[in-house]
């Protein structure tokens, strides 16, 4: 029986010794050889000192030696933490200083950022590349030649990772999982999605990100190969359509943005995706019109709207059984199993069926908490009484969803993205999601600053399909049918692009220190 996330990996390499675990580019690692890699890294890191529940960091491009690193840490007892090589130094510092990470896994590519890295924190070893450096370092090659398999006795309830959201505004947190939680959204995820291994998975986004968890948990559960994204096709969608088709990809999770670039980009035509059984999407609203047109284009495959935040894993799904109709946001859809959620308003208190409000999420996926943070878990979770006197304890997601009269869950926006501008209450993903529905519009993002005199003000970023030319006065007019006067936003920009984090999503304190700037 398979207790901890590493277990799969064993399991899967005397099921499927041969068979591909994982790709990228034109490299791949077996099930035995990942097996017998993983357990040699931690060999080593054990002999480097790591203890149970020690925290490494994963500082790695997309490449093979990433599923070596997280599968080799949680062997050893250890807890990965993917850091982002993109990120500023000043960020993967603080959260190597947070978790007091000591080791971290690498490579050459990565060299000037760790160099940058090791200047401001005390590592005790690197591992994945030489260095000369006044650190002592292992190669993978020097790794070959160590013993496969550490005897570590790892319960489900110890730490496997911690991922750091990225989130658009705010500090970010170190999200606590188990090898419980993990294995829980694994085995809902891969019943839901009816993995075999038979399927190829197209692992899109980068570690940090929380839905990477599909291609480099899931994927190995059942035996499935995991193709990870090489980092210069996501910036191709025409390499990237070339790719999905040539590796005959099964099952696409991403972010709706990588969607539509290979919408807009990508040359669908030319080439066959009909070994497509699923495109997941996540993360944010995918504009009605956009998913219509992929739909289209990819009529074999069944659609599906992934909802939950990292703290959960997923909570929610939405099959599309048919193109959804006009431009209304598709719905979150339903809660999967052995889960279960509860909507309240800003006292606490269940709302009537129909009525909006907080969601609130109890499921076996759930964190544990945050790192290092333990009056934010506490403010993070609601604790529910029943008549049996055991308490039963939620996550309070901070989304404002309302259940449809079919009764799939809606989501109308994030509780923090509900401003006050001069006495009104104005909901920001209102706005955004009618300009977004405007057909001459491709992206928009509206947000909170202030003006010359400091006074609050609502802006919108706009960027326009096709270089159509919009103007100010047709945006507003566009804007005024829908929204009462004092919701329509005071400042339009048109510009090319508008800055993401590396998630993928809105980078709002972005734009609102480039509107400072300006």
């Amino acid at each position: 029986m398979t207790f901890t996330l590493p277990h799969m990996i064993t399991e899967s390499a005397d099921k499927y010794p041969d068979k591909d675990a994982f790709r990228c580019g034109t490299n791949k690692i077996s099930y035995s050889e990942l097996a017998d890699k993983s357990g040699q890294l931690a060999y080593a890191l054990r002999d480097a000192g790591l203890q149970r529940e020690d925290r490494v960091g994963v500082y790695l491009e997309r490449s093979l030696e990433t599923a070596i690193a997280i599968y080799g840490v949680m062997c050893a007892g250890g807890v990965y933490v993917p850091l982002d090589p993109l990120a500023p130094s000043d960020r993967t510092i603080a959260q190597v200083t947070d978790c007091q990470i000591q080791i971290i896994i690498s490579s050459p590519a990565q060299k000037t950022g760790l160099k940058t890295l090791i200047e401001k924190v005390k590592l005790t070893l690197l591992i994945g590349l030489s260095v000369d450096w006044p650190v002592p370092s292992l190669t993978w090659k020097d790794l070959e030649t160590l013993p496969k398999n550490p005897k570590i006795n790892i319960l489900e309830h110890d730490l496997a990772y911690i991922m750091y959201t990225s989130g658009s505004t705010g500090s970010p947190k170190g999200i606590m999982h188990t090898h419980h939680s993990g294995l829980a959204y694994v085995k809902l995820s891969t019943k839901l999605y009816e993995l075999s291994n038979q399927d190829v998975v197209a692992t899109h986004a980068p570690l940090h990100f929380d839905i990477s968890t599909f291609g480099y948990l899931s994927s190995p559960y059942t035996g499935a190969t995991s193709v990870v994204i090489p980092e210069a096709y996501t910036k191709m969608p025409a390499s990237l359509a070339q790719l999905i088709s040539r590796e005959k990809i099964s099952i696409w999770y991403s972010v709706p943005l990588a969607l539509i670039q290979l919408l807009q980009h990508g040359v669908l035509p030319d080439w066959d995706f009909s070994s497509l059984r699923w495109v997941l999407f996540g993360g944010e609203v995918f504009p009605a019109h956009y998913l219509r047109s992929l739909m289209r284009e990819w009529n074999t495959a069944q659609f599906s709207n992934v909802y939950g935040p990292a703290e959960v894993n997923q909570c929610t799904y939405f099959h599309l059984n048919e193109l959804p109709v006009g431009d209304s946001d598709v719905p979150i859809g339903r809660v999967w199993d052995n889960t279960e959620v509860l909507i309240i308003d800003s006292q606490d208190s269940q709302v009537p069926s129909g009525t909006s409000g907080e969601l609130l999420v109890r499921s076996a996926t759930m964190m544990q908490g945050y790192w290092n943070q333990p009056e934010l878990t506490e403010k993070s979770f609601y604790r529910h009484s029943s008549t049996s006197g055991i308490e039963k304890v939620y996550y309070r997601t901070g989304d404002q969803v309302r259940r449809s009269d079919s009764g799939d869950l809606i989501f109308l926006g994030r509780i923090d993205r509900q401003v006050k501008v001069r006495g009104y209450r104005i909901e920001l993903d209102e706005i955004s999601r009618l300009l977004k529905n405007n057909q001459k519009i491709e992206g928009a993002a509206v947000y909170l600053t202030a003006d010359d005199q400091g006074e609050k003000i609502i802006a919108a970023t706009i960027i326009t399909k096709d270089n159509i030319l919009l103007d100010e006065s047709e945006i507003l007019q566009y804007l005024a049918k829908y929204l009462p006067r004092y919701a329509i936003p005071t400042l339009i920009l048109f510009k090319r692009s508008i800055p993401r984090n590396s998630n993928g999503k809105i980078d709002y304190q972005k734009l609102q220190q480039l509107n400072i700037n300006d």
